[in-house]
């Protein structure tokens, strides 16, 4: 059993009919790592969790999870996660703590044991006030809590959070970041799919990139922003000197301009050395562009993301 890597991807497809969701997906998520996988919707990322967790089985290619193979070793894969997936798995009608301890139920973690882990995850999770009501009562935040303390119920080596923050408010965002940040420092090994740049930048120790079911590039947050250079703006005073400012900025940079037409503006991905702020300024005046603001700074994982993955949607 090898227990280098937490999660292993080789040669990963997976075909829905003439969708072919997964292209040989590579990934490797080193044991006690948060890895952030990112993605825009068709990539691959729920796929890629799903076989990895057992509920898909794989076309081709090989995956370990916790130094078991998922196919033929599927019931110690489960035993060894915790999933928390894009719709919360809670029975609405039961309570918090009603809930958990079902959890515990189904972990075989019956009586006492059962009761104290389920208190023990309400009060680490903020949920005491709650824990006696009906979670249909609950808010998304406070659901999204109690789903992904239902995932630890056992104790998981591996932690899988399918976008667990999409559509919550910037508030209960960064309480589940809190935790995912405390479940890291405690030694799980989390994979996390989402679609927030930010969040990934945040939490992630290492990052892939995944197109049309592939991995496009992996690294730290830092290295997928050097490979892509500075990334040169320019904002301007009116709509119609966008294109001027675009031709501009694509002449100094040899990147391919992005325009965001509420902000007026103009950025591009500086490819080669040597570009400098002055240069900009002066060619923008040079060329009669009325600017507002201009700057040249490190990329965003954003605009590496934008870089380094094609734009339009896998089929």
């Amino acid at each position: 059993m090898d227990t280098t890597y937490a999660v292993l991807s080789e040669g990963l497809h997976k075909r829905f009919g003439d969708v072919h969701a997964l292209r040989g997906l590579e990934l490797a998520v080193p044991v006690g790592s948060v890895c952030g996988v990112l993605g825009s919707n068709g990539a691959g990322k729920t796929t890629a969790v799903r076989v990895m967790t057992t509920l898909l089985a794989p076309d081709e290619g090989r995956v370990c999870v916790g130094g078991y193979d998922v196919v033929r070793e599927g019931a110690d894969v489960r035993r060894a996660i915790g999933v928390t997936g894009q719709q919360a798995s809670l029975d609405e009608d039961l309570s918090g703590r009603e809930n958990l301890r079902l959890f515990a139920t189904l972990q075989r973690l019956r009586g006492s044991e059962g009761r104290r882990r389920a208190d023990a995850l309400i009060e680490e999770f903020g949920l005491e006030d709650a824990a006696g009501r009906a979670v249909r009562t609950y808010s998304g935040g406070m659901r999204r809590r109690l789903d992904l303390a239902a995932s630890l119920i056992g104790r998981p080596e591996v932690l899988f959070l399918d976008e667990p923050t999409t559509g919550l408010d910037p508030a209960s965002r960064g309480q589940i970041w809190e935790r995912v940040r405390a479940l890291a420092a405690q030694g799980t090994t989390v994979l996390l799919t989402t679609q927030y740049l930010e969040e990934a930048d945040q939490l992630a120790d290492d990052i892939v990139l995944i197109d049309h079911g592939r991995a496009a590039a992996t690294g730290t947050p830092a290295e997928l922003k050097s490979r892509i250079g500075s990334w040169a703006e320019a904002v301007v005073a009116e709509p119609a000197a966008l294109s001027g400012a675009a031709v501009v900025l694509a002449s100094l940079t040899g990147g391919e301009p992005v325009l965001d037409e509420e902000r007026l503006a103009v950025g591009a991905v500086a490819v080669g050395p040597g570009l400098t702020l002055p240069r900009i300024v002066r060619e923008l005046d040079a060329a009669g562009i009325p600017v507002v603001d201009a700057g040249l700074r490190p990329p965003t994982l954003d605009e590496v993301f934008l870089a380094l993955t094609a734009k339009e949607p896998a089929v």
